[in-house]
C-alpha cells in the first residue's frame, strides 16, 4: 500500500466521489432519468413560486408554507444533483474538502427544514379544519413568519455539527468516497478514528428531529380525524379530508425514503452498495422535489386552476 494511503492527513484537500460503485459503465444511462427528474423539479417548483407570487388570492398561510417547501426542494436538489450529473457525464469526480463539507451541511440543513415545513403545513391543516373560524386570526402573517424563522434556525443550528465533526477526524485510509455526493456516514467511514460521536449524532437527529416532527404531524392528524368524523354527512367528511390529501402525499414522499435511506446506510450491511446509493440518490434527492409540485399542482384546486389559466391564456 502506498504512503499516500497510509499516512494520516487531517482535512485532505480533495475527496473523490465515485458516483455509483459497480455501475460506472452505466453512468450515462443512469443520468437520463436523474436529469429528467431534476428538470421537472426545477420547472415545477419555480411554477409554484411564480403562481403564488402572482395571484393575490393565494397569499395565505398554506401557500406561504408551500413556497418555503418549493425553495427548500430547489436548494436540496441543486446542492447535489448538478455535481452528480458532472460525475455521470464528465467523470468530474474531485470535490474540494470545503465544498464537500458545505454540500453535507446544505443536505442535512434543508432536509431538516423540509421536515419542519411539513409540520407547519400539518398545523395549518389542523387550524383550518378544527378551528376554521379562527384560522385567519391564529395564522397571521406575523405568526407564519415566526414559524418559518423557527424552522430555518432549528435546521441551520442542528446541521452545524455535521461538518465540524467530519473536519476533526483524521483520514488515514483513503479520500475516495464510494458515493455520488458527500453523504455524512459515507465520509465518516473513511476516517481511521473512533467516529461513534458522528454516528450517534446522526441517529440523534434522525429520531429526535425527524421522529418528533412525525409525532407532531401524527397528533395533528388525530385531531383532524376527530373533527372530520364529527361532521354530519359523508360528503362533508370526504370533502374536508380531501383538503389534506396533498399534504399526506407529501409526507409519504418525504419521510419514507428519508427514513429508509438513513437506516439502510447504517444497518444495511448485506444490501448491495450500488442499490443503497441509487435509492438514496433517487428517492431522497430528486423524487420528493419532483413530486411535491406535481402533488400540490394536481390536488390543490386553486393552484391547478391558476396553472390552467396561465397556459390557456398563453395559447390564446
Amino acid at each position: 500500500m502506498s504512503d499516500s494511503n497510509t499516512t494520516d492527513f487531517t482535512n485532505p484537500s480533495t475527496f473523490i466521489l465515485v458516483g455509483i460503485p459497480g455501475l460506472e459503465m452505466a453512468h450515462v444511462w443512469i443520468s437520463i432519468p436523474f436529469c429528467t427528474m431534476y428538470a421537472i423539479a426545477i420547472l415545477g417548483n419555480f411554477s409554484i413560486l411564480f403562481i403564488v407570487k402572482r395571484e393575490q388570492s393565494l397569499h395565505g398561510p398554506m401557500y406561504y408554507f408551500l413556497c418555503m417547501l418549493a425553495i427548500t426542494d430547489l436548494v436540496l436538489s441543486t446542492a447535489t444533483v448538478p455535481k452528480m450529473l458532472n460525475i455521470f457525464w464528465f467523470n468530474s469526480t474531485e470535490i474540494d474538502f470545503s465544498a464537500c463539507l458545505a454540500q453535507m451541511y446544505f443536505l442535512h440543513c434543508f432536509s431538516a427544514m423540509e421536515s419542519g415545513i411539513l409540520v407547519a403545513l400539518a398545523f395549518d391543516r389542523y387550524v383550518a379544519i378544527c378551528h376554521p373560524l379562527r384560522h385567519s386570526t391564529i395564522l397571521t402573517n406575523s405568526v407564519v413568519a415566526k414559524i418559518g424563522l423557527a424552522v430555518v434556525l432549528r435546521s441551520g443550528i442542528l446541521a452545524l455539527p455535521y461538518p465540524f465533526l467530519v473536519r476533526r477526524w483524521p483520514y488515514c485510509r483513503t479520500n475516495i468516497i464510494p458515493h455520488s455526493y458527500c453523504e455524512h456516514i459515507a465520509v465518516v467511514k473513511l476516517s481511521c478514528a473512533d467516529t461513534r460521536l458522528s454516528s450517534y449524532y446522526g441517529l440523534f437527529i434522525l429520531f429526535s428531529v425527524i421522529g418528533l416532527d412525525v409525532i407532531f404531524i401524527t397528533v395533528s392528524y388525530i385531531e383532524i380525524l376527530k373533527a372530520i368524523f364529527s361532521l354530519p354527512t359523508k360528503d362533508a367528511r370526504l370533502k374536508t379530508f380531501g383538503t389534506c390529501g396533498s399534504h399526506l402525499c407529501a409526507i409519504l414522499v418525504f419521510y419514507i425514503p428519508d427514513f429508509f435511506s438513513s437506516i439502510t446506510h447504517r444497518f444495511g450491511h448485506n444490501v448491495p452498495l450500488h442499490f443503497l446509493i441509487l435509492m438514496a440518490n433517487s428517492l431522497y434527492l430528486v423524487v420528493p422535489p419532483m413530486l411535491h409540485p406535481i402533488i400540490y399542482g394536481v390536488r390543490t384546486k386553486q393552484i391547478r386552476d391558476r396553472l390552467l389559466q396561465l397556459f390557456t391564456h398563453k395559447k390564446t
